[in-house]
């Protein structure tokens, strides 16, 4: 299987925005993925912005998009097998709230903390402050909308649907289960990628997310997932000028960690300061391990020595000179 260039050109939809969603840097994230990995897993697939970009970009064969978010994965469902009469749905409530906007939030809300449908989550996604998602203690959805915008305009919310659903549709499996049970059910060929809740983030009063997740019992899942071999790439924690956001994975589980660059972050810029953000990149022996012979047959065949799929994202290494030295990452990557 060639690697599919003309693809690294065409644009990857996405008809929700999700905060926290790694849209942005999956131009560093892809190169870590083995070209032609048959099976592409998401546990905690949020917005599946690594997976749409995989599956647009032919890094992957199939992909496995789990949460454990329930009106998340049946909204999945939704885009996946009907997008049409989701788009349909969405444009419904689209077109009614424009008489008023606030108001008409606030009841779509209530409708879906009464009975959670997909075109009303939708709706709210598309609408909601900066696209940060929060329950409440209850687990009930409470957060704001942005009362300037008006959302995705829905001719252009029908093509994100239909985008999305023939990149990935015929060759995507959709769960609702606990990240663990995810793992246990992949292969030591699939190659897995985790952007778990952050710490700090699971357990504050507005919930960003329905469960919460320890940090000690992510690291226990990671040994589990080393003494197995399995191939992962994680998305944990980071820092924001001075600011951490996490504590880093323990040296004890070997990975190899890179500092991806994002770029200014939305709430410095919001506030007028210029703070870089640097997100941590984290991968499992066995994939470094493959990685490493895929590199080494690339050198020895000239026809795939100039391949996309060894080039190197330009800024994935680099690191921010007053970021806090627990987050930065090791030197630049070698797979030879």
């Amino acid at each position: 299987m060639m690697p599919n260039t003309s693809a690294r050109r065409q644009p990857v939809p996405h008809p929700f925005p999700y905060q926290g969603s790694k849209r942005s840097i999956t131009k560093h994230i892809l190169p870590h993925i083995p070209f032609g990995t048959g099976l592409l897993v998401e546990p905690f697939c949020g917005s599946a912005a690594v997976s749409l970009a995989a599956a647009v970009h032919g890094q992957a064969q199939r992909f496995w998009l789990n949460d454990a978010n329930g009106p998340l994965v049946a909204l999945w469902q939704e885009i996946l097998e009907r997008p049409v009469q989701l788009a349909e749905g969405y444009e419904g409530l689209w077109r009614e709230q424009l008489e008023d906007k606030r108001a008409f939030f606030h009841r779509v809300r209530r409708q879906f903390n009464q009975k959670p449908k997909p075109h009303l989550l939708l709706y709210l996604l598309a609408r909601i402050v900066k696209g940060a998602v929060r329950y409440s203690s209850d687990g009930r959805f409470n957060q704001s909308a942005d009362n300037r915008r008006a959302g995705m305009r829905p001719e252009a919310m029908r093509q994100q649907l239909l985008g999305v659903s023939a990149a990935l549709a015929a060759r995507t499996r959709v769960t609702a289960w606990d990240f663990r049970d995810v793992v246990a059910e992949t292969s030591a060929d699939d190659v897995i990628y985790m952007d778990p809740p952050y710490q700090g983030t699971s357990f504050t009063r507005d919930h960003r997310y329905l469960g919460g997740l320890p940090y000690t019992e992510f690291v226990d899942a990671l040994r589990v997932m080393n003494s197995a071999g399995k191939s992962y790439i994680v998305s944990y924690d980071g820092a924001t000028g001075e600011k951490t956001h996490g504590e880093p994975l323990p040296p004890e589980l070997h990975l190899q960690h890179l500092s991806i660059h994002a770029g200014r972050s939305t709430q410095s810029t919001l506030l007028g300061r210029d703070c870089q953000t640097v997100e941590s990149l984290y991968l499992s022996p066995a994939l470094v391990e493959r990685l490493s012979a895929q590199a080494g047959q690339a050198q020895a065949s000239p026809i795939s020595r100039n391949s996309r799929l060894h080039e190197r994202a330009p800024v994935a290494t680099e690191f921010i000179c007053n970021m806090p030295s627990s987050h930065r990452g090791h030197p630049p990557i070698s797979y030879t």
